[in-house]
């Protein structure tokens, strides 16, 4: 077994928020999502949706929203194993997007549905 500090919650924390800020600072996709998700989220206060839709569209939105983070980390680490263009390096990239893309269709579906039955 590797040799492993104690698990301390704070200090795990920490390393969570910094991965948020990194992704903040270094990723313009998820900057992007954010600035579409949150607006959507804040939204929900305000629409008369059942809790179980509720539930669909905050789960849906951070699903997107971690698979991301999962994308970027697949991104720099094939980036730091290899500086080579490898068929195997693209395939693990390109997986990982795709990912992401079927989980914004997700989402594109799940605030369709939601929009569309509440206006029709």
């Amino acid at each position: 077994m590797r040799n492993q500090p104690k698990y301390r919650f704070f200090a795990n924390w920490s390393y969570a928020m910094a991965g948020l800020c990194e992704m903040l600072r270094s990723e313009r996709s998820f900057r992007l999502e954010l600035c579409v998700f949150v607006p959507l989220l804040l939204s929900l206060f305000f629409w008369n949706f059942s809790a179980t839709l509720n539930l669909f569209l905050i789960f849906g939105t951070v699903f997107t929203i971690a698979l991301e983070c999962v994308n970027s980390a697949i991104e720099r680490a094939v980036d730091l194993a290899t500086s080579e263009i490898h068929p195997l390096a693209k395939g693990a990239k390109d997986t990982a997007s795709t990912a992401v893309m079927m989980s914004l269709f997700l989402n594109a579906a799940l605030w369709g549905y939601a929009f569309i039955g509440k206006f029709f």
